[in-house]
């Protein structure tokens, strides 16, 4: 049997990873996501269980009170969280991953350095990439985290020869990591390279906008699955190599899909202290001059929408921060119940990351052929009697297509100015992270609607159903 083990463990990996990767491939579509989770989690706990049966484990005790402990907190959090936090939620999780990889590096070291036996050149490699990826990924989730959560300014932090003071502390870090290789028994080398690679978190992080957060957490995501193949490399762990390379590989694609989303590099991202995270009021600033917009009341959009032939609800991060998507599905019932032909447009990037209207939606059951992407609706808005936008704003600013002096030009929009008529439900005039005035609320056929998305699309609900 004690033989066997050993065979068994790496065939059981081997089973875990097929499950990683069919679920991952069941991820990429909204009607199997639920599905492809639950395999992939599957995987996850045969490899668990596998790890715990390998012979290194020394106490199953410590390691059965720290599932029970992370199993309480990770309920809790499921369940209290709201959507709109999800992101600063995925940041914090990202950055504890980090973290554990870093700390299974350090842990190693102090293992060599307790045993007096000189590490080998590779595990030395290894455990230096793992404490650099790791500390970065730790330090800047959790400024990132404290951004999209409010705690510190979600504007970029930027001082003088900021580049180069990182340029230095990187190449600092380098020439440590070179001599902790000829020197493997200097602790306070490689101590320092600890504080140097959380410092570079921070200053990796602080110089990025609150708005482009959603895609610094996706880089992130993917340097704690670098993090996690290095640790696997440390405790020549397998499943750990392969699954973190498949978070670092999904990571960047994700992050890239995001940045092509705003027709932005990942430079411009990281370098360029691009959008402030804070809105501005329209009007005071930013060119609007003596434009005006047009209003209505509920009533009115009642009227236009129950007597329209086909509609287009373009959900945006208002939505999310309102909880209105229930209400929002009950409008589309009773406007369907009057024959109104509705689909919903999601953007890429709308809302805080990637997916996040197709969650808020299918919470409420909205069925999944009701959902279009962007190349997919964008022909169709010139045939729709009526636009509805529910707390979007930089995802259809027509400026991103038509003023080439605009921050966001050329970045995709959804087209809903094209449309025939389109309502807008929004508190007030005030500009997206971008920090530019939305040109579609001067248009001549767009119509405001003033107030919270969830007491706005009610009031909408209420109408419609006296019609």
């Amino acid at each position: 049997m004690s033989e066997f083990l050993p065979t068994g463990i790496q065939l059981s990996y081997l089973v875990a990873v097929a499950l990683f990767f069919f679920g991952l491939k069941k991820l990429g579509s909204p009607a199997t996501a639920r599905r492809g989770n639950i395999w992939a989690a599957v995987g996850m706990l045969i490899a668990i269980v596998a790890t715990l049966l390998d012979q290194h484990v020394l106490s199953y005790g410590m390691i059965f009170v720290g599932l029970v402990i992370g199993s309480i907190i990770g309920a809790i959090m499921a369940y209290k969280v709201e959507m709109t936090a999800m992101p600063q939620m995925v940041g914090l999780l990202n950055g504890l991953g980090g973290a554990a990889s870093a700390m299974v590096a350090v842990g190693e070291f102090w293992r060599f350095l307790a045993t007096a036996e000189a590490p080998p050149l590779p595990t030395t490699i290894t455990a230096v990439l793992g404490v650099l990826i790791g500390g970065i990924t730790f330090m800047g989730s959790m400024i990132a985290f404290a951004k999209l959560q409010g705690m510190m300014s979600g504007a970029p932090i930027m001082f003088p020869l900021q580049q180069w003071v990182n340029a230095l502390l990187f190449g600092g870090f380098l020439v440590g990591s070179i001599y902790l290789c000829l020197h493997p028994f200097n602790l306070s080398v490689f101590l320092a390279l600890v504080a140097v690679s959380l410092i570079l978190g921070v200053l990796f992080v602080i110089p990025i906008g609150g708005g482009d957060m959603p895609v610094v957490i996706s880089l992130l995501n993917s340097f704690s699955g670098l993090a996690a193949s290095a640790a696997g490399f440390v405790v020549m762990n397998n499943l750990l190599i392969i699954a973190g390379a498949l978070v670092g590989a999904s990571g960047i694609i994700l992050t890239i899909i995001m940045c092509k989303a705003m027709n932005r590099s990942l430079t411009n991202v990281l370098f360029a202290g691009f959008g402030t995270g804070s809105s501005a009021v329209a009007g005071g600033s930013g060119g609007t001059g003596d434009r005006t917009v047009r209003s209505i009341d509920p009533e009115e959009g009642a009227m236009m929408l129950g007597y329209a032939r086909s509609v287009v609800i373009v959900p945006g991060y208002g939505m999310a921060v309102a909880q209105a998507q229930h209400s929002v599905k009950e409008l589309v019932d009773q406007l369907e119940n009057q024959g109104v032909e509705v689909r919903y447009a999601i953007h890429p990037v709308a809302g805080r990351m990637p997916g996040h209207m197709n969650v808020l939606l299918a919470e409420a059951n909205v069925p999944y052929p009701q959902l279009y992407d962007m190349d997919d609706i964008n022909p169709q808005f010139e045939q729709t009697d009526v636009a509805l936008v529910i707390g979007a704003n930089d995802v259809v600013n027509p400026a991103a297509r038509e003023d080439k002096k605009s921050p966001i030009y050329g970045m995709p929009i959804l087209e809903v100015d094209r449309a025939k008529n389109t309502i807008v439900i929004k508190r007030s005039l005030s500009t997206g992270f971008a920090g530019v005035d939305n040109d579609l609320f001067y248009k001549d056929k767009t119509m405001m609607m003033f107030g919270s998305a969830k007491d706005m699309v009610s009031k909408l609900v209420a109408e419609v159903k006296q019609l």
